[in-house]
């Protein structure tokens, strides 16, 4: 059994890992029937080692069996108590000394940015937070059936953003240890370098820490 696996994967796929993504499309894709007819209409498909699971509801793999957990841009999108709930899960799928990385947008870094282009005198300064930075803010809301059918069931919003010590605080609540600033492909576990991408560590933040 593979003891690695990464969650919300999108379409990052090395065989090293178990890959789990919880779109809607890869849901519909591996539904048989459903999922020949929207071949003629998917630009992209998923590739057929990217399994459908949810960290907040549970990945299909057994408690105290994974040596390393990773995951890239996955939280900020989401919410308070699913966050809870997904680090929780994180935590319980490792075995002890078990590794688990994460990347996500830093909080802390779009402030100072935002303050910056302030005081230069950026007028626009407000709408890049909102919108480059951040990505919380909503250029309108969604119309028609399908476009709320999306908003409601998609999850690309980002719901909750983060800088380091609040992410840290959360991670010791649900028992990790070690837990430190981390940068790309410096994991003490060297596996992770069949996962990382140096580009998604650009003005983010990440973090390594160890149950």
């Amino acid at each position: 059994m593979n003891k690695y696996c990464q969650y919300g994967c999108g379409f990052s796929n090395p065989n090293e890992f178990l890959n789990f993504d919880a779109s809607p499309t890869l849901k519909m894709q591996k539904i048989p029937l459903i999922g020949q007819l929207l071949k003629g209409f998917m630009s992209t498909k998923f590739p057929l080692n990217i399994k459908v699971g949810d960290i907040v509801k549970g990945l299909p793999v057994p408690n105290n069996s994974m040596k390393g957990v990773y995951c890239s841009h996955v939280l900020e999108h989401l919410a308070l108590e699913d966050l809870r709930i997904a680090l929780k899960n994180s935590y319980d799928i490792l075995e002890k000394d078990g590794v688990f990385r994460c990347v996500l947008p830093d909080l802390q870094w779009c402030c100072n940015e935002y303050l910056k282009q302030k005081n230069l005198g950026n007028i626009d300064a407000a709408f890049l937070f909102m919108d480059e930075y951040t990505m919380l803010g909503k250029h309108h809301r969604p119309k028609g059936i399908m476009n709320r059918i999306k908003a409601l069931y998609g999850n690309s919003a980002h719901l909750w953003m983060w800088d380091y010590e609040s992410l840290k605080l959360e991670l010791e609540k649900v028992g990790f240890k070690k837990i430190r600033r981390a940068q790309f492909n410096d994991s003490i576990d060297s596996h992770f370098k069949f996962v990382e991408e140096e580009g998604r560590f650009h003005n983010c933040l990440a973090i390594e820490c160890q149950k």
